[in-house]
Order: structure tokens, then sequence, then C-alpha cells
């Protein structure tokens, strides 16, 4: 009987009975730590997603914003070319009053100043070869005195908004004959 209670007494050893209990739960929280872990990396991800997201949309709204103004002003701008366009043949017109003259100069050049500060820019055509991209040929003249493809003259002026073709420049182009 000795015998069998000693090994009861092994079997049942009351250090072993602990350390695996201790094992079992330092298993249990590592697998805990790892499932924590896990979920904050995932949660972390999902913050620098949600982060990109917002930047990403805040830059597209501005790029948006940006766009929208400017194509405000272009029209705008467009709207108001006739009008400069009138005061640019007023100016032209023989007038038998010069301080009514110069009243319409000085509103014409105070309108065309306000729509420069806007961006709107003038192409030039004076001595330029006509481009496709630039110029609407109204006219060709057949002449000996100017390369072929040389503007000859403008009929209406055309326009740059801040850097865009806003109009093209209606103009009469030489052809050599």
């Amino acid at each position: 009987m000795n015998a069998e209670n000693n090994d009861l007494k092994m079997d049942d050893a009351p250090g072993e009975a602990p350390q695996d209990n201790q094992e079992d739960e330092l298993e249990r929280l590592r697998v805990e730590r790892d499932r924590i872990k896990a979920e904050r990396d995932e949660m972390k991800d999902l913050l620098l997603r949600r982060q990109a997201e917002f930047d990403n949309f805040r830059k597209r709204t501005e790029k948006e914003r940006s766009e929208y103004l400017q194509y405000a002003g272009m029209e705008l701008a467009r709207d108001m070319l006739p009008i400069l366009d009138d005061f640019d043949r007023a100016l032209r017109a023989e007038s038998g009053n010069p301080e009514y003259a110069k009243g319409v100069e000085m509103i014409y050049a105070r309108m065309y100043e306000t729509l420069k500060k806007m961006g709107l820019e003038p192409i030039e055509t004076a001595g330029q070869a006509f481009d496709p991209h630039l110029h609407q040929a109204i006219e060709r003249v057949e002449t000996t005195d100017a390369e072929d493809g040389a503007v000859l003259g403008e009929f209406q002026r055309g326009y740059h908004f801040k850097g865009k073709l806003l109009r093209p420049s209606m103009v009469k182009v030489a052809v050599r004959s």
C-alpha cells in the first residue's frame, strides 16, 4: 500500500497542477495578445487609409473649386469680349467731340485693365505667321509682298484667358500668287 500511495502522490503532486494551469493561462494570454495586436494593426491600417482618403478628397475638392472659379472667370471674360469689341470699334470711329472720345477711351482702358488683371491676354497677330490654333482665317489675299501664310490684318482680336484660348483672332492671311 505504501507503493500505491507513492504512485498516487506522484500523480497528484501539488507542484505539477499549478504549472499546467500557468502554461495554459500563459498560452491563453499569448493568443489574446496576438489577437489584440492583429486588431490594433487592422485599426491602424484603417486609420491610415481613412486619412489618405480624406487627404485625397480635400485635394480633389480644392482642385475642383479652383477649376470652377477659373471657369467662372473665363465665362465672365468671354461674355465681356463683345463689349470690349464695341469699345474698340467706338475708339476707331470718328467723333466730332474730343471729350466724348476721351471718355470712351477711359472706360475702355479701365475695363481692359480689369479683364487683364483677371487673366485676359490679347493674341498678337501683327507680323505673325498664321497659326490655326490661334487664328481663324476670314480672308485670303493673293500677294507677292508678304510671306505665304503671313497675317496681313486683324478683323477681330483674339484672347487667351490664363493661358487657355478664349477666342481665336479673326485675320486676313497672305497667299503667294
